[in-house]
């Protein structure tokens, strides 16, 4: 369907955006079998171990996948060290670099023979991509789940990527069926990356309860409530979009003002499970979901017909 398709072995221009603690290498081995492209989403705090065996899921009986990192986390260059290593079915074909300095990561994944998928979200982050040699731009406006930039829209930005570099782009943030990946590849992306249309996969990570509750859910705000309540060190300039429960509506917008008393009954109702403190990390389409679905049914879903 383009070249970025033909370069990647895929069938579909999906990519799942690599979100943390969703994307494992069983949703990401789901959605490439179905003819996307997988990605495993790392945490600051992911082991080698996990990494390896995320990393053997996902690209169980050679199928492409991909894996993204946090540029800003302490453990980066031992995660970077760690997939380096990955051989065989287990290395990846695409490996994408988000939030915080680019261009060293970047040119060791380089070196190595890794192609490199740079997430940007202003013009400074494109600036910051292009210099680095990102092999593929991830343009993600505000109306994306999870962490990033809240300063340009889907639109924008996406415009913006195209008319500064000639690499593929992938559009993100607010794109939930086939009309909207049309949309972003008509206006010349060459591809689409999903985060939000694959929360209620049967495959993901997360835990039933919160793929139920983000299934109800209504509408999301961006804020940096969770990673402030929870003690984060998360960059002030990546806050999150997620689920608008009451502790997020509480406190969005006066984050640095959180007592010592919210913080505590934050971390009391994440240790019982609580929906109503989980980060429920989703993008502005939450609405569209419902009951678990199959990933593969969800790559159908996103996929234009001729």
């Amino acid at each position: 369907m383009s070249a970025f398709t033909d370069t990647f072995g895929i069938a579909t221009p999906i990519v799942l955006a690599p979100m943390a603690g969703v994307a494992g290498g069983r949703l990401a081995h789901a959605v490439s079998s179905a003819g996307g492209l997988g990605m495993i989403g790392t945490r600051g705090s992911s082991s080698p171990d996990w990494i390896r065996e995320q990393a053997a899921i996902a690209g169980e009986g050679a199928t492409p996948f991909g894996i993204g990192v946090m540029a800003w986390v302490p453990h980066l260059r031992t995660q970077l060290e760690t997939i380096l290593a990955l051989e065989g079915d287990s290395r990846p074909a695409l490996v994408s670099l988000s939030f915080g300095g680019l261009e060293e990561p970047t040119r060791v994944l380089r070196e190595a023979g890794f192609a490199v998928a740079c997430q940007v979200g202003n013009a400074a982050d494109l600036a910051a991509a292009a210099a680095a040699g990102a092999d593929v731009v991830v343009a993600r406006g505000g109306e994306g789940g999870g962490h990033g930039r809240n300063e340009m829209a889907t639109e924008e930005i996406l415009a913006l990527a195209l008319q500064e570099t000639d690499r593929p782009v992938l559009a993100a943030g607010g794109i939930a069926d086939a009309a909207d990946v049309s949309r972003v590849m008509g206006a010349g992306a060459s591809g689409a990356w999903c985060g939000t249309a694959f929360l209620t996969c049967r495959e993901a990570d997360s835990p039933h309860a919160a793929r139920t509750a983000i299934g109800r859910a209504a509408y999301t705000r961006y804020s940096r409530v969770h990673d402030v309540a929870q003690g984060l060190d998360w960059p002030r300039e990546f806050g999150g979009r997620a689920v608008a429960t009451d502790f997020v509506e509480a406190w969005a917008g006066r984050e640095d003002e959180m007592t010592q008393e919210a913080r505590a009954e934050h971390a009391t109702g994440m240790a019982e499970g609580d929906t109503a403190y989980t980060p429920l990390y989703a993008g502005v389409r939450v609405d569209r979901l419902g009951a678990e679905v199959d990933a593969a049914d969800v790559v159908s879903a996103l996929t234009p017909r001729p």
